[in-house]
């Protein structure tokens, strides 16, 4: 097991946003204010934001043999993420993601999620070396769903933890619980998962501790500006509190969530640590446009954890 190795199974999507003064409603047209083309996916955004912190990072997904294929490995070389267990399908296209933001940063996305959704087992067990030597190993529900089962027999097999990102929600057998580290589902995802409405904070919690029971060992829902509730053998419900900072677009921030954590657990930082520096992580994305392209470095994380202490 190699500290600072951060193995990611997951999409890679070409995010296509516009900025709105207002989301559309159903049957609308809006006029536009900005339009931009970038990097985005699930996994490629985990992946950037583990890699701009300056973990070694290794990606396993899928893209079309097509001008956003040609993009998304560019990013990846330009963020030194390896690339050598990127697939190519030459019959799907590249995925896709149509973003729409409002002058509130809230935002509604529509995924086609294109060659990501093919990614095949000698895909992923061609990527077995590198999985078996990292640190920490994550995945999210943006893929086919054998994809991400695959991945966990392989992270299983080699005794490397698992951080299962639940995210987009899709139903998911109760005994992958079992077979993860940490689960990190939103307030969304949580209530998806459990059945549980989850509204409030006694409800929050009442769904992390359905989620314990059902076998993950530590579950961590993300609470959006909130912060984040850890419950696990040790802490039955820890919540640990969000940054205010002003928001410029929330794309992407449970990924730089995602990536900050994934980033400090292969460092070894303890997890009550780990978790104020990922909320840290995707404090600072929020106040940039853009999914990958606003992931933090270390430096502004740093510097923004040693403000806070200071507060």
């Amino acid at each position: 097991m190699k500290k600072n190795h951060v193995f990611v199974m997951g999409s890679y999507v070409t995010d296509l946003t516009a900025r709105a003064s207002h989301l559309p409603k159903p049957g609308e047209t809006v006029f536009g204010q900005t339009f931009r083309t970038g990097a985005g996916g699930k996994g490629s955004n985990q992946a950037t934001a583990a890699a701009r912190l300056g973990a070694e990072v290794s990606l396993v997904t899928k893209v079309g043999n097509d001008a956003f294929g040609k993009l998304a490995l560019e990013h990846f070389k330009a963020e030194n993420i390896d690339t050598a267990n990127i697939a190519i399908d030459e019959e799907q296209p590249t995925g896709s993601a149509l973003i729409a933001v409002d002058d509130h940063s809230e935002n509604m996305i529509v995924v086609t999620a294109g060659a990501c959704s093919t990614i095949k087992r000698e895909e992923i067990e061609r990527a077995e070396e590198k999985l078996a030597e990292a640190a920490i190993v994550v995945t999210q529900l943006e893929t086919n769903l054998d994809a991400v089962e695959w991945t966990l027999e392989l992270a299983e097999k080699h005794q490397v933890p698992v951080l299962l990102n639940p995210a987009p929600y899709q139903s998911i057998p109760s005994e992958w619980l079992k077979k993860v580290a940490y689960i990190t589902p939103n307030e969304t995802e949580a209530a998806q998962l459990t059945d549980l409405p989850v509204e409030s904070e006694e409800e929050a919690l009442a769904a992390a501790e359905k989620l314990y029971q059902i076998g993950a060992a530590n579950v961590i829902l993300t609470l959006g500006k909130k912060g984040c509730l850890l419950y696990n053998e040790e802490y039955k419900g820890k919540f640990f509190k969000g940054l205010t900072m002003k928001a410029v677009d929330t794309t992407g921030a449970g990924d730089a969530f995602n990536g900050g954590l994934a980033y400090a657990l292969a460092n070894e930082v303890p997890l009550t640590e780990a978790l104020e520096f990922a909320n840290t992580v995707g404090a600072l994305a929020v106040t940039k446009e853009g999914t990958a392209q606003a992931m933090p470095s270390l430096e502004e994380v740093e510097k923004q954890l040693s403000r806070s202490a200071a507060l």
